[in-house]
């Protein structure tokens, strides 16, 4: 989740460019109050405005796009798992072992995704504590690479299980796709000079109401409004671009079910 101080420090900060602004307003002379030099303020403020607006369009479409593709990513890689459990189910006692790792697997990636939540129960999984929220994570490796070793060392004795050792193993391939899938498919896109660049724009913007508008009560106010609007859009584009632990997270449903479709 986007650090709350940092959103609180942005909405403050417009609210202290804006008071700046007033300032310099109640200072200027009649100089500066032309009826020029008001009409090339309102040009600057249009243009301000419309690239804020354009701006924060186009982060939001990206975030809310890149949080769209992790969750579908998220959703087949569960059913993926899902699948091919079954297939191994299908293959019968020799693939035991494997679909009692696959529990574990499945179970330890609930549990070190969404350590917030109730672990997993009724499976033993290695422990999660020191595992990464996201990314590649070499226990996970080890052991999902460990259920290949034994997919790859069945010897079935008739064609049906030659058939369904073909099937499971075309899976497993699939399955490691969509691994991959999902581990590069949580990385920001917001990269940290940009976002102060924003701030930067921001800034400037509150400035200029400040400038323009009169320091009355109604203004102050609707500006306040506006500086706590744009706080909580730019925490929704920062939040979307996490994934995983943030307000609009993806849940842990998808790979919950798999768990419980393994377990029967």
């Amino acid at each position: 989740m986007p650090d709350i101080g940092s959103t609180l420090f942005l909405f403050v900060l417009l609210c202290a460019a804006a008071a700046i602004g007033f300032w310099i307003n109640g200072r200027l002379s009649e100089d500066h109050r032309s009826r020029d030099s008001i009409e090339l303020m309102q040009l600057a403020l249009g243009l301000l405005v419309t690239f804020t607006a354009i701006v924060l369009g186009l982060l939001t479409t990206s975030v809310k796009g890149g949080f769209d593709a992790a969750y579908a990513a998220r959703s087949a890689y569960a059913g993926q798992l899902a699948q091919f459990d079954r297939c191994l189910r299908d293959y019968g006692a020799d693939a035991q072992p494997m679909r009692d790792d696959l529990r574990r697997y499945t179970a330890a990636v609930i549990a070190s995704t969404w350590p917030w939540e109730k672990p997993p129960t009724g499976v033993t999984y290695p422990a999660t504590a020191n595992m990464p929220l996201t990314g590649e994570s070499s226990v996970l490796a080890a052991l999902i690479d460990e259920i290949g070793y034994k997919l790859h060392s069945l010897q079935p004795g008739d064609s049906l299980h030659r058939n369904l050792a073909a099937a499971c193993d075309q899976q497993f391939a699939d399955l490691l796709q969509r691994r991959w899938a999902v581990i590069e498919g949580v990385h920001g896109s917001i990269s940290p000079p940009f976002y102060w660049v924003l701030v930067f724009w921001l800034v400037i913007l509150f400035a200029s109401f400040g400038l323009r508008a009169p320091p009355n009560r109604m203004s102050t106010t609707i500006i306040g409004l506006c500086a706590l609007s744009v706080t909580v859009a730019v925490f929704v584009i920062l939040d979307l671009d996490l994934p995983y632990g943030g307000l609009f997270g993806i849940p842990s449903d998808s790979m919950r079910n798999a768990l419980a479709d393994m377990m029967r």
